[in-house]
């Protein structure tokens, strides 16, 4: 699908939907606890339905509600799926289940599409393998194999994303032993407090060093059935913030929970650094003002940010550095190569880091660009040609969906000339 964009302004009212990252790992706990579980305000996209099929797949029963999802668990025992597992785009999903999957004592496949079969699997894959799992895969990569059961002891794992910390986390309780994780460093430390803020509401145990770089967790443990409301996605409302900075009239952005261990939540920090007016009250309205100028901004917590980060910096006065993000390489595309091509064929200004990107601000021009079916791609692309002179056609913008399904729809309600081009 292709988005034509024309410069537009916003104003009004947005609500932003459920957390990816809370829902997927709500789904993961649903299907290891025994009795029937509860997510209210699921987020609905392509990567949680992912997630929740391959749930059903194991065993897992889903009655689904307008408001909610009732998961009756497996108690931690699995059924075989009798068939590969495909996990589509999420990364999220196929990482978290990688784990559980390992507590079976049969051998269960893994695949997805084009985009998840670049995503890296070996640290987890290897971190698995020492305690007792035996992996099937020529690259490390999808498609894989992987059986177990894991047994408890020792065990390293690469922290370039959190994500194979948390797959650990929520599966080594399970074993039978106890276990112990050690990290050389771990990025994107907010994930890691989302998944301990599950794991405590559950009385999980374990121990952990202030740098979160050495775990111990007893074995034995489980997970109870349950009830919990999804909050707001702190990396969704990351686009209308900043399309309101960049576009707005003043614009309302509802549903977001500050309180919530969503690193996210800082790209309102970090935008305010810039020179956004943000009133925060009742609900959170971002305020018509000047232009935004640039400073340096550290985006380790913040990694999925950095695209709609960069459509902010070069659109701001001055020189702006996004730094200390080398994991946004290792999304669903090398974000920092492809905004830098893709906003470069908008007419900005920029310099690649091995870690970041420098970016020398000022105006953008509509373009033929491309999301290269990365979902945060198509978004942040989609804000910059609200602000851009000229007309700009994104290719693959269906991306958005992947998290966002409501993207367009809810954009085009605030006043944004979208038109989608079959």
């Amino acid at each position: 699908m292709k988005l034509l964009v024309k410069p537009s302004r916003i104003c009004g009212s947005i609500a932003v939907t459920g957390s990816k990252s809370h829902t997927i790992r709500g789904i993961a706990a649903a299907l290891m606890a025994d009795g029937v579980s509860t997510l209210y305000a699921p987020l609905e996209s392509a990567d949680t339905r992912s997630t929740l099929e391959a749930a059903k797949l194991f065993g897992a029963k889903v009655r689904e509600f307008p408001d909610r999802w009732e998961i009756t668990g497996t108690g931690g025992r699995f059924a075989d799926p009798g068939r590969t597992v495909d996990l589509g785009n999420s990364g999220t999903g196929l990482r978290m289940l990688t784990s559980l999957a390992a507590l079976q004592g049969f051998r269960i496949g893994f695949d997805g599409d084009a985009s998840l079969r670049t995503r890296l699997m070996s640290g987890l894959l290897g971190a698995l393998e020492k305690l007792g799992a035996t992996v099937e895969s020529s690259n490390g990569k999808c498609p894989f194999s992987i059986r177990g059961p894991l047994r408890g002891g020792a065990t390293t794992v690469d922290g370039t994303t959190s994500q194979f910390l948390t797959s650990l986390l929520f599966a080594l309780p399970n074993v039978g032993g106890d276990s112990t994780v050690d990290l050389e460093f771990l990025h994107e430390k907010p994930y890691i407090d989302i998944t301990l803020s599950w794991l405590d509401s559950f009385g999980i145990r374990y121990r952990r060093s202030d740098d979160m770089l050495h775990w111990e967790i007893p074995g034995g443990q489980h997970i109870p059935a349950f009830r919990r409301v999804i909050p707001a996605d702190f990396s969704t409302a990351a686009f209308p913030l900043v399309a309101a900075a960049l576009a707005g009239d003043g614009v309302e952005i509802r549903n977001l929970d500050f309180s919530d261990a969503q690193g996210d939540k800082h790209v309102f920090r970090l935008l305010e650094e810039m020179g956004a007016v943000i009133e925060r009250g009742g609900q959170l309205r971002v305020l018509p003002g000047g232009r935004l100028a640039g400073c340096v901004l550290d985006l380790n917590s913040t990694p999925d940010a950095l695209p709609v980060m960069a459509v902010a910096a070069a659109l701001a006065d001055g020189e702006t550095r996004l730094e200390n993000v080398p994991q946004a390489r290792v999304k669903e595309t090398d974000r920092i190569a492809v905004m830098n091509a893709e906003l470069t064929r908008m007419g900005a200004d920029i310099e690649e880091l091995p870690d970041g990107m420098i970016i020398r601000g000022g105006r953008l021009h509509g373009a033929q660009v491309h999301s290269h079916a990365d979902h945060r791609i198509a978004m942040a692309l989609a804000v910059a040609a609200l602000a851009a002179d000229g007309e700009t056609v994104i290719e693959q913008a269906e991306a958005a969906s992947v998290t966002y399904p409501g993207f367009i729809r809810d954009f085009r309600e605030l006043g944004a000339d979208f038109t989608v081009m079959e």
